[in-house]
């Protein structure tokens, strides 16, 4: 069966997204919390190194395992609508990497992202979860020097997670801080948004250039052969580096197929040329330990069509002083998200598969940390920063 053709013919446009509540938990797989919003940085030589390892107080266990089947992270399966074609998750995936694929190109890229991790409130009054280290950024490049650059950012108030954590925030006095253990020490977010901020990239006679030292040759010089792809950016060798390991220690991808999508998603946040953008899609989706699980929600409300990594078990132990509430075992998988109208990526997040240690409480599904991109895109015209900044 032509999937891709089946679609190009006789699929519609998807649903407009639903809101729904995302119960979150703490993410100690991620970064410690930032009190500096964080550069862009997508060099072609190797991962964001946030997303290479887990913090010193996560120890890794057990082998991989698919928690769930391919049930879709937040349970949110959107059935066949009239006239709709039931392509299977993978043939859905394939249609989003074509949508990529016939996206136009432009004058200027811009990025438009916020990124959130949530965090265990224990008060007597009843256990909710707040989303901290939250920010937002904004950047812009032209395409060619001389066009100017530009990146923005800022910090967003800690608060509830969901409208039921809304409700138990509020029958434990409505606090407006949140002391946080994070990795080895406790942390305190404020219900308080930070002003916007110009950062170093910001340079009217920039251009030409990307975060990581990308120029505008290196996109086109790319290949767009999924296979090729794969093994410059994807192969063992590569995810030993994203993992620290020497060349001869065992390859990284058969133990942590997550920092494929972690990679992957880095990637697509760049200006690449449409080609290559669906071409990283289809050599993700061919990956060992990558499965596509259909229609799921991102922590913004969208409805996608995601791939998600073979999950892992992680272990919080008291060996850094984490309080006996925050250890035990838990596992949790690598999930990115895709508009199946353009392709582009919606987000990257990771999801609780079975609950212990600090999520005892919560539900699998739950999202541990995301990042979720509102836009990234290319465009003709200057972009415009957003209205609160003073330099607008």
């Amino acid at each position: 069966m032509d999937e891709v053709r089946m679609v190009r013919e006789s699929y519609p446009e998807p649903a407009p997204p639903t809101a729904r509540e995302i119960a979150q938990a703490k993410a100690l797989l991620s970064e410690p919390p930032r009190r500096s919003l964080p550069r862009l940085r997508w060099g072609l030589g190797g991962v964001l190194a946030a997303a290479a390892a887990a913090t010193v107080a996560i120890t890794l266990a057990g082998g991989n395992a698919v928690v769930g089947g391919n049930a879709p992270v937040g349970g949110n399966a959107v059935g066949p609508q009239p006239g709709t074609v039931n392509l299977d998750a993978k043939g859905a995936i394939l249609a989003a990497a074509e949508k990529a694929e016939e996206q136009p190109t432009g004058k200027y890229w811009y990025i438009d992202q916020i990124d959130g991790q949530s965090y265990i409130m224990r008060p007597k009054t009843g256990t909710y979860a707040i989303t901290g280290a939250h920010s937002e950024t904004f950047g812009w490049w032209g395409a060619k020097p001389g066009m100017g650059e530009a990146f923005y950012g800022r910090d967003l108030a800690a608060h509830p997670s969901s409208p039921a954590d809304v409700a138990l925030w509020k029958g434990a006095g409505s606090p407006s801080s949140f002391r946080v253990w994070s990795s080895d020490h406790y942390y305190t977010y404020t219900a308080k948004s930070t002003k916007w901020q110009a950062h170093g990239q910001t340079n009217a006679s920039g251009g030409g250039d990307f975060p990581g030292g990308i120029s505008a040759e290196d996109l086109r010089n790319l290949p767009t052969d999924p296979a090729k792809l794969a093994e410059r950016f994807l192969s063992d060798m590569e995810m030993g580096k994203a993992l620290g390991r020497k060349p001869q220690d065992p390859a990284g991808h058969q133990q942590y197929p997550g920092v494929k999508i972690m990679r992957v998603a880095s990637l697509l946040a760049a200006p690449l040329p449409p080609k290559v953008r669906a071409g990283l899609m289809r050599a993700l989706a061919d990956q060992p330990g990558i499965h596509s699980i259909g229609r799921v929600t991102d922590p913004l409300g969208r409805r996608g069509v995601a791939l998600a990594a073979d999950d892992r078990a992680f272990t919080v132990t008291g060996e850094f002083g984490a309080p006996k509430a925050e250890q035990g075992t838990y596992r949790s998988r690598a999930v990115i998200v895709f508009d199946e109208r353009t392709g582009a990526v919606l987000s990257e997040q990771e999801a609780l598969t079975k609950p212990g240690g600090p999520y005892a409480e919560m539900k699998p599904g739950f999202i541990i940390n995301y990042l979720t991109l509102r836009s990234a895109q290319w465009t003709d015209t200057k972009p415009t920063p957003p209205a609160e900044l003073p330099f607008s």
